[in-house]
């Protein structure tokens, strides 16, 4: 076999393919990239035997037709680099020596027979499956507004992954720790079918960094996993198992007081008092009157003591509720309006967090449970 390539381009796909391998793999094939040539269309394929990501390159000055394993992580450090030039690789069938060449370079190893690859592939009918076809932006904005309330608690493995909720004419990303909940409906595009899955937070990332500057995805869920296609790559993943919980039943309808406050002001304000909070619980006290909002974090243990004063637009009564900086913090930054809407309803209740306005197309919610407070 043999084919020429631009080394930058190689290099491109290969470290997006990368990012599936783990640091420690149970099978030691697994630390190898499969390199797949059929005509002039090079396949780039890297697994952790839950997820499966494959590129597609065209080459050049093809020869011959197979499958080769290389290391992946050498072939990553050697394309980063290799100056931006084509590079030709040769291929021997029955050594699997191969020869990486370009004017001034040339280096030689051994690859591994293709066959001992383990493959990914499923066996359910097209009858088992359901397919649509997104813009990549609704996808990626879905991840963006939710993966930060994942859940990471090993007891509850249901939350440990972002629920895909797919109407006919939209798509509600959900997820949830208990403490914080995100729910986050996209209509940008209409599936057209109905189901959900949960998607687990590694595929979730790697959709969010591979796919980011494709455009439509095609999406194919069967009983047990998801594949995303583009252009120029196809990505399999597993879902987690079981069942999400009801998210809609823990969403407050009747949250009377609302409180309307410039958002970047706010969270500046919550960092620098959150600086003060006790360690382990991060807790700041809110009070909130008609025209302002007044902020308190206290360590007890180091007698320190904070507060902040701000400007804002409350309509309700008088409400002493306590929160966590950390989770303020991400919910903050996360909504991207001017302007923070806060809908509230006693101390006890969850908080429900909105942006001034919805883009078109969307609409973005978030709930957070206070923090026990008696008094400010």
């Amino acid at each position: 076999m043999k084919f020429n390539v631009p080394s930058k381009t190689l290099y491109s796909y290969v470290s997006a393919v990368s990012k599936v391998i783990n640091s420690k793999n149970a099978l030691a094939i697994l630390n190898n990239f499969l390199f797949n040539l059929d005509g002039s269309m090079l396949t780039i394929t890297a697994s952790d035997m839950e997820n499966t990501l494959t590129a597609r390159v065209l080459v050049t000055e093809a020869e011959g037709n197979g499958q080769f394993c290389i290391d992946a992580r050498r072939m990553v450090d050697l394309l980063r680099e290799i100056p931006d030039q084509g590079i030709t690789f040769e291929i021997n069938d029955e050594t699997l020596a191969v020869e990486i060449t370009y004017p001034g370079g040339n280096y030689s190893l051994i690859a591994i027979n293709g066959i001992e690859y383990p493959s990914s592939k499923t066996e359910d009918t097209d009858d088992d499956c359901l397919k649509f076809t997104c813009p990549s932006e609704q996808i990626i904005k879905g991840i963006d507004n939710t993966l930060f309330a994942v859940s990471s608690d090993e007891l509850r493995p249901q939350m440990m992954g972002i629920l895909w909720d797919i109407k006919t004419d939209n798509i509600t990303f959900v997820a949830t720790d208990t403490r914080k909940l995100v729910k986050y409906r996209n209509s940008l595009s209409q599936p057209g079918v109905e189901g959900s899955f949960i998607l687990p937070v590694k595929p979730a990332n790697i959709l969010k960094s591979v796919f980011a500057k494709e455009e439509g995805i095609k999406v194919t869920i069967d009983p047990k996993s998801a594949t995303f296609e583009s252009d120029a790559y196809t990505f399999n993943c597993r879902f987690i198992k079981g069942n999400f919980p009801d998210y809609n039943r823990v969403i407050p309808t009747n949250n009377p007081c609302t409180l309307t406050i410039d958002r970047q002001l706010f969270v500046n304000a919550v960092r620098r008092v959150g600086i003060f909070v006790q360690a382990g619980n991060g807790l700041i006290k809110f009070k909130l009157t008609p025209d302002k909002i007044l902020m308190k974090a206290q360590d007890n243990n180091v007698c320190t003591v904070a507060r902040e004063e701000l400007s804002c637009d409350y309509a309700g009564h008088e409400l002493v509720v306590g929160l966590s900086a950390p989770y303020l913090i991400e919910i903050c930054n996360t909504i991207s309006t001017t302007e923070l809407v806060v809908k509230l309803a006693d101390p006890s209740r969850p908080c429900v967090f909105l942006p001034s306005e919805n883009d078109e197309d969307s609409e973005l919610l978030m709930l957070l449970m206070p923090m026990n407070v008696t008094d400010f």
